[in-house]
């Protein structure tokens, strides 16, 4: 089975600090599905895309290995928070018109994954994965943050991640795939915000124990001066790498 990171250490940063989905993804995604009763957020985090579901959805399960993850996830009357791991949810058989996993599925035993989304699906349900690539971003940061990525954190990262550098094109998903639209997460940020941002990656909490020193505050300069001030905020967009298909 797969190592998942533990992202309880950042779990109250987790929800502040990474960049939410746009809207039109999930309109989108309900626009897909037959029934709108139930969707699944594996994987679910601090519950960014549950509650962007629970606008669409009635009900909305969000599993997570993490119990200190879902502590810090925002709560909804729609929404039930679960510590479940992905290829064993506990989910009712042909129960989920929707399923998805964010930013989540490099780091899931895949064909278990699969053969779990097959039991808990409706006929003709839609399942969905996304991600992002921390350094694919607009400029200038895009140069700062690739470079940190590749020069500094590379070393450290598991072979999952190739995943995510190949823009999920090596993911595969049960069921008949859909031809889906382009979507990108945006943000505004100042440099401070930037480097928060970086402290929830997996891979920096390795780096530090490796190597006995924290990379950010050095990152964070260089973010600052590319912005031209600790107080100036830029539009970032970040490209999201999607697959679904219907079962």
């Amino acid at each position: 089975m797969t190592d998942v990171p533990d992202f309880s250490r950042v779990a109250k940063e987790y929800g502040a600090s990474r960049p939410g989905y746009p809207e039109e993804l999930f309109v989108w995604l309900a626009d897909s599905v037959v029934r709108r009763e139930t969707a699944l957020d594996a994987a679910t985090g601090s519950g960014q895309a549950a509650w962007e579901l629970a606008k669409h959805f009635d009900r909305v399960i969000g599993i997570d290995v993490s119990a200190e993850q879902l502590r810090h996830a925002r709560a909804h009357p729609r929404i039930e928070y679960r510590v479940a791991r992905a290829e064993a949810s506990g989910v009712p058989d042909g129960s989920v018109d929707l399923a998805v996993a964010a930013a989540a599925i490099h780091w899931f035993d895949r064909p278990r994954f699969n053969d779990e989304l097959r039991r808990v699906m409706r006929r003709g349900g839609v399942v969905a994965a996304w991600t992002y690539h921390v350094a694919h971003v607009d400029p200038p940061l895009d140069e700062i943050l690739g470079a940190f990525y590749r020069d500094v954190l590379g070393p450290y990262y598991p072979p999952n991640v190739r995943l995510v550098d190949e823009r999920y094109s090596g993911i595969e998903l049960p069921g008949e795939e859909l031809a889906a639209p382009s979507f990108h997460a945006s943000v505004r940020w100042n440099a401070k915000q930037v480097a928060g941002f970086v402290r929830t990656w997996s891979v920096v909490p390795l780096f530090v124990e490796a190597e006995k020193f924290d990379p950010v505050p050095a990152l964070e300069a260089r973010v600052e001066a590319a912005f031209g001030g600790p107080d100036i905020a830029r539009d970032l967009s970040f490209p999201l790498y999607l697959r679904a298909a219907r079962l």
